[in-house]
């Protein structure tokens, strides 16, 4: 099987950065290029200036350094916030306006995938999907945890998709959804804030036998808190935080818990399966050691799948250890880099 991946960063991985000033946007783009990545992924809502408005400087600005630094444009993350009146909740002819909005950004800076999260309603995406053939921008639903692929959940987009016959709207994976422990730096996090360490060896036992025994997958709502309550539920939450108690633990303890219901392990198959509506992918990271190795995601199993489904895009670095760390705007040029290594390492390396 043929497959043309792609390394790319989302520039997520140095808000921090860029929030105490360390890196401007080009900076960014600059430290993108120095880790080895052809693409950027862009959030324009926190980088450009004058968002909504795209001016021609800043155009000019964008695609030279695009020429300058060798990349090109890989996706742009939306946000589509509908509660942007104290009274009321934007209404769908609104939300599809802002959508065509940023689709319309989208493709003035050269993107062909817009990034939209999941607590976009599903008739705003339908009702966006004309203009996003228009404009030759496709619409990706990150599939971010403890939402999945071949689940309850999915199965309500794909209705959709089926239905429409439509090409332009998909799914952007989120490595997210293949952890197989708890990010080392969340645990650390946690006991700096007093959580006993029988607690967190309680949690971590309990997430592995979530993993071993195979998660109850999240289901179709479109009420989310409800989709996720329920998940949670359904998945053991609820006898944790019980046990817990039990034990004397405190609010570190619980706080610890109730996270650690944010990772979840799912079969990479789900990949292979679904590779058809996957237009890009999130490949999220928390913590890489010195020997270029994610210490919760197992990069090469994940990335196989994508090899063998015959995968044409990006994997785009995502690193969200930036939350559970003190220096984050200094480690994250260092953590983006290790994982640009270890996803090229992952992808020449042979099939088996």
């Amino acid at each position: 099987m043929s497959y043309d991946i792609k390394r790319s960063v989302s520039l997520y991985s140095y808000q921090e950065a860029f929030f105490t000033g360390k890196l401007d946007l080009e900076g960014c783009i600059r430290e993108s290029a120095k880790a080895g990545a052809t693409g950027i992924e862009l959030l324009a809502e926190q980088m450009v200036d004058e968002f909504p408005v795209i001016t021609p400087e800043f155009k000019e600005k964008w695609f030279g350094w695009m020429e300058k630094y060798n990349t090109a444009p890989s996706c742009m993350d939306a946000f589509l916030e509908n509660h942007i009146f104290d009274n009321r909740t934007c209404t769908l002819r609104e939300q599809i306006a802002n959508m065509e909005r940023d689709i319309r950004i989208a493709h003035e800076l050269g993107f062909k995938v817009l990034r939209t999260l999941v607590s976009t309603p599903m008739p705003v995406i339908e009702g966006s999907l004309k203009i996003a053939e228009d404009y030759d921008v496709k619409i990706g639903l990150e599939v971010h945890s403890p939402f999945s692929l071949n689940s309850g959940w999915s199965d309500g987009y794909m209705e959709m998709i089926l239905r429409t016959g439509t090409k332009y709207f998909g799914f952007i994976p989120d490595f997210g959804i293949f952890c197989k422990q708890i990010p080392t730096k969340l645990t650390n996090q946690a006991l700096k804030n007093g959580a006993h360490p029988e607690c967190v060896k309680l949690v971590q036992d309990a997430f592995q036998e979530r993993i071993a025994k195979g998660l109850v997958k999240i289901k179709y709502d479109t009420n989310l808190g409800a989709a996720n309550y329920a998940y949670r539920v359904a998945n053991g939450q609820m006898k944790l935080m019980e046990q817990i108690e039990k034990m004397g633990g405190n609010e570190a303890d619980k706080a610890y818990a109730g996270a650690s219901f944010n990772y979840t392990w799912n079969d990479p198959q789900d990949i292979i399966d679904n590779i058809q509506y996957i237009f890009h992918t999130h490949a999220k990271c928390y913590n890489i050691n010195e020997q270029y190795e994610e210490t919760c995601i197992p990069m090469q199993e994940v990335i196989d799948a994508y090899k063998k489904a015959g995968y044409v895009g990006y994997l785009s670095t995502e690193w969200e250890g930036g939350e559970m760390v003190d220096d984050a705007s200094e480690l994250c040029i260092e953590q983006v880099r290790r994982h640009q290594e270890c996803m090229r390492r992952c992808i020449e390396s042979e099939l088996k």
